[in-house]
């Protein structure tokens, strides 16, 4: 008798109900479900870790966006990695790992195409929902194509400490740009500073003037700035931009929770006599540039010139709260959920 023949149920975190303003655990609910065995063409997959990102805040709300709405009463979904305990597919055997889009649950049955096989030899396991992951790719993408990065820019980067900025700040050094970053703590600026090898860095919760900071740090001005966080930092980048610089619309976690639009930046007029290239992207958009991420990627791991950083909170009963530690400043790297080991 395996495994899965004693035990049928498991867990899974759904929605509750929808939030106004910042969310609280009670926007979620964890519920147990009944899971059968896998029929032909499927595969059972155990989870072991689990991805939150900050989009996801966005689909808690019921309004048209670029990816569906989660929906009340269902369970959420996301990145996770898991491992394959039965398998009616020839695609894939039991003991696969795998990467998915059937995270925020312990375990699930599904058509084995929705399931990527991945090298587990070649990063840890996690690595695949980070620098291996949406968020690098984000930080690739971002930087390489949508800020048409070259040798010798000054690059700004606000969330350095976070999930995608903590890639993108080690990627603009490996293409020789001088790189400064922005941080919600003294630990974060020293993981930067010490660890990630940016230039400088400065903590934007102790400063009430970022416009003034940047001048300093960047008396030259800046010619690329990867933006995670909108609002002031947004407006104090658009003051030191050079003349036909380049902004990169990532996210905008500052504003993500917000019930009222915000009033940065006010300068933002600067793009027109700068002439400057501000552009949003969405991740998804880019699958076709995948395969020169992960030989770059892994490259770059390989050769220890890209350092990783994870927060990991243990149990899907963590689920949550980890998602609301994102809009704390509550990681730095990515933000992961440890289902069980590996």
């Amino acid at each position: 008798m395996t495994l899965h023949q004693k035990k049928k149920t498991f867990r899974e975190v759904r929605l509750a109900r929808r939030p106004v303003g910042r969310p609280s655990l009670s926007v979620f609910e964890i519920s147990e479900v009944t899971l059968g065995e896998p029929t032909e063409g499927e595969v059972l997959v155990e989870n072991l870790f689990m991805s939150v990102d900050p989009y996801m805040r966005g689909r808690l709300d019921d309004r048209p966006s670029y990816v569906p709405p989660f929906k009340i009463g269902e369970p959420l979904d996301g990145a996770a990695v898991g491992r394959v305990l039965m398998s009616r597919s020839s695609a894939l055997a039991a003991g696969d790992y795998v990467l998915h889009r059937y995270g925020w649950r312990e375990r699930v049955v599904a058509p084995a195409r929705k399931f990527q096989k991945i090298d587990s030899t070649l990063a840890p396991l996690p690595a695949y929902l980070g620098a291996l992951g949406m968020t690098g790719l984000a930080a690739y993408v971002g930087l390489l194509d949508i800020g048409a990065l070259k040798e010798g820019d000054i690059v700004f980067v606000s969330a350095a400490a976070g999930a995608v900025g903590s890639i993108a700040v080690q990627i603009a050094r490996i293409k020789g740009c001088t790189v400064i970053g922005s941080a919600g703590s003294a630990r974060k600026i020293e993981w930067l500073e010490k660890v990630a090898g940016v230039n400088a860095a400065f903590d934007y919760k102790t400063t009430d003037n970022p416009a003034r900071i940047l001048r300093e740090l960047a008396p030259n001005g800046i010619d690329v700035y990867f933006d995670n966080v909108g609002g002031a930092q947004l407006e104090a980048a658009l003051a030191a931009m050079n003349p036909r610089g380049r902004v990169v619309l990532c996210g905008m976690i500052g504003q993500y929770n917000a019930t009222e639009p915000p009033c940065a930046p006010r300068n933002l007029a600067l793009a027109i006599g700068k002439r400057l290239t501000m552009r949003g992207f969405i991740v998804g958009d880019h699958e076709d540039r995948r395969s020169a991420f992960l030989a770059d990627m892994g490259r770059w791991l390989a050769e220890g010139r890209i350092k990783w950083e994870e927060t990991i909170f243990e149990g899907i009963e963590s689920a949550p709260a980890a998602f609301l530690g994102l809009f704390d400043g509550g990681n730095t790297g990515k933000m992961i959920v440890r289902l069980k080991s590996a």
